[in-house]
This record gives C-alpha cells, sequence and structure tokens, in this order.
C-alpha cells in the first residue's frame, strides 16, 4: 500500500474513532452500492470531509484505481482513460505533461480516470471530466480565483480547478498556477 494512503488510512480511523472494518460495515448497511452515493452518505452522516470520505470509499471497495493501472506501462494507462470520445483531449494531457515535466522531479499515480501528481503531498490531478472538457486540479494556497481559476469548497480533492478544451489553452497562466502547486508541494 502506497505509503501517503496508509497514512491517510489512519488518519480516517483517528478523526472518525472508528476503524476501518467499522466504516466498512457503516458503509454496507446504508444499502447503497455506488461510490458517489457511498462517499456522500460518509460526508453527510460521519461529517468526513471529501477527500477522506473518498478514501474510505475506494478502500473498502478495492476500487482505488491504482488496481486497473497495476502491470500496464504509462502508455497502456493513457491508452485507456484516452479512449473513445476521449481521445481528443490527449493533446492536452501531453502538453500539460511535458510543460509539468520540466519542473522536476514527482511521482505519478495512475488512477481509473486520471493521474495523481505528487512530491511531498499531491500537487495537481490531471484528466478528462468529460468526453469534451479536461480538468487540471491544483493544490496551493493563498491564490485568488478567477474565471479559469475556479476555487472548490474547502475538503475537496484539489483547492483549484482549470477547465480546458484545447492544448492551446495550456499558457502561461496556467502553467505558472501548475508551477506554483508544485512549488507548494514541497
Amino acid at each position: 500500500m502506497d505509503k501517503a494512503v496508509a497514512t491517510q488510512l489512519a488518519n480516517i480511523e483517528k478523526r472518525s474513532g472508528k476503524t476501518l472494518a467499522e466504516l466498512g460495515e457503516i458503509l454496507r448497511a446504508s444499502g447503497l452500492a455506488r461510490h458517489g452515493e457511498l462517499r456522500d452518505y460518509l460526508k453527510r452522516e460521519l461529517g468526513m470531509g471529501h477527500g477522506d470520505a473518498n478514501t474510505t470509499v475506494h478502500h473498502v471497495l478495492g476500487s482505488d484505481g491504482a488496481a486497473e493501472s497495476a502491470g500496464k506501462d504509462g502508455d497502456a494507462v493513457l491508452d485507456a482513460i484516452y479512449t473513445g470520445p476521449r481521445a481528443a483531449l490527449r493533446p492536452i494531457h501531453d502538453t500539460l505533461m511535458a510543460a509539468i515535466g520540466q519542473f522536476g522531479e514527482f511521482d505519478i499515480a495512475p488512477k481509473k480516470g486520471y493521474l495523481s501528481l505528487r512530491r511531498k503531498k499531491q500537487f495537481a490531478m490531471l484528466g478528462p471530466a468529460t468526453n469534451t472538457r479536461f480538468e487540471l486540479g491544483l493544490n496551493m494556497k493563498g491564490v485568488p480565483g478567477t474565471d479559469r481559476l475556479l476555487e472548490q469548497a474547502p475538503g475537496g480533492m484539489c483547492n483549484y480547478k482549470v477547465r480546458l478544451t484545447d492544448a492551446a489553452e495550456v499558457d502561461a497562466e496556467v502553467l505558472a498556477w501548475a508551477r506554483q502547486a508544485y512549488d507548494s508541494a514541497g
């Protein structure tokens, strides 16, 4: 298990006062089956933040996305993400990754439908949000939101999102935000 996920799961147990097994029992007893419903249930009933609830559901369901990418090389993972109508979004991904790759070293954690980029902590998430829109999620603090840099509610997986529909939108402004997130992750 990834060290960061193990730490987060331990912190979830401390904050909730329940073991992972107990949280699993609560989820199974809820009668809900879909990931989003279970996540929202934990947020509503136990007051969990989005990230903790999401991680708990992934753990209980065994659906963290890493299992699907296990044993696949990077191109195979990306081919699975950018298939069908989402294939048109791959140039946005490639442009962003080429630019972010110039910042320095970081880890890439493939998930089912996106990539998580991490240094000491996650600084970005990127992937298709819909068949026609790509999203770059960024974690950083103290940056005022704009029409492009959309502030997200506290407790989510990212503090900000940038919606992109074309690789030409990956401009100096977007890369400056990505760099700030990278630098703040440590």
